[in-house]
């Protein structure tokens, strides 16, 4: 009776541990990369969480880091399935851990997916331009961010023929676009690299105003932040989360970052500028993750 007892106690722990990891495997972890301040990150991409777990019939979560890198290490680690991430940090994933980009937002009023750099500045300051930029002190985002890293170091680069640690006299990452500008803001940096829908969005939030931060200078149009997926992910998974983000406009009012009306298929290809630039300013990849 003691050895039944016993095998039968195993069998059940047995069948425990095997029904507990199964629930796990269900799990499905989406990653957001800090472009704003995480909780504002998390609170825009919720109702899109909400709807994917009803969608997918199984449990979505999310999940922050407090840098572009920490999100890249977590797909890597196979920690995180789904990702918000930005072209560039989309490269540095598709690079590291095997990330597909395949859907990017349309901003409201738009037809397009894409947005573009900027560089802002105290209004008051007297500064009109990157040449002026010269010696001064200047934050950009970070070094994985693409509007906030590489499309203005890109920018530098072309109007001085220097990157601009050699250029600025004070090179810093704020962080995340909101501490970017609100360093403008508060005159703690004299200029700082941002972007046209977090520039946006603080204006019409009343966090900055047109008096206190002004654009000196924009980039050309970049391709969209994209939502990627592990590519080792099963196929009919892949396609089942594809196909409840480009429904979702549908059954919901679709968030994500910025405001978004709808979400359109993309592929890898769709974001060969970000290779080009890369490779043009001969970045490694240690620079980016930083």
């Amino acid at each position: 009776m003691h050895i039944k007892h016993t095998l039968s106690a195993t069998a059940l722990a047995l069948a425990v541990s095997l029904t507990a990891a199964s629930a796990q495997a269900r799990e499905i972890v989406m990653g957001l990369i800090p472009a704003e301040n995480n909780e504002e990150m998390v609170q825009q991409f919720e109702p899109m969480r909400v709807h994917l777990e009803k969608k997918l019939g199984e449990k979505v979560k999310v999940f922050t880091a407090t840098d572009y890198a920490g999100v890249i290490e977590a797909m890597k680690k196979k920690r995180v399935d789904i990702a918000w991430f930005g072209p560039l940090s989309y490269y540095l994933a598709e690079q590291e851990a095997g990330a597909e980009a395949f859907a990017v937002g349309i901003r409201e009023g738009s037809s397009s997916h894409t947005y573009k750099s900027l560089f802002v500045a105290p209004c008051d300051s007297g500064i009109k331009s990157i040449k002026d930029l010269k010696g001064k002190s200047v934050a950009f985002v970070d070094p994985a961010s693409t509007s906030g890293g590489l499309m203005p170091a890109y920018m530098v680069k072309q109007e001085t023929g220097q990157m601009p640690q050699e250029f600025f006299g004070k090179f810093t990452y704020a962080g995340s676009h909101d501490a970017a500008e609100l360093a403008v803001k508060n005159k703690t940096v004299d200029a700082a690299a941002d972007n046209d829908i977090t520039y946006e969005k603080m204006l019409a939030n009343g966090l900055i105003s047109k008096e206190t931060n002004c654009v000196i200078k924009e980039s050309d149009p970049l391709p969209g932040s994209p939502l990627v997926y592990r590519s080792d992910l099963p196929a009919d998974m892949k396609q089942k989360i594809q196909d409840a983000i480009l429904t979702a406009h549908q059954d919901i009012k679709v968030t994500g970052y910025g405001s978004l009306s709808h979400y359109v298929a993309i592929t890898p290809a769709d974001y060969q500028m970000i290779r080009d630039m890369v490779k043009a300013l001969g970045l490694r990849k240690e620079q980016m993750l930083k």
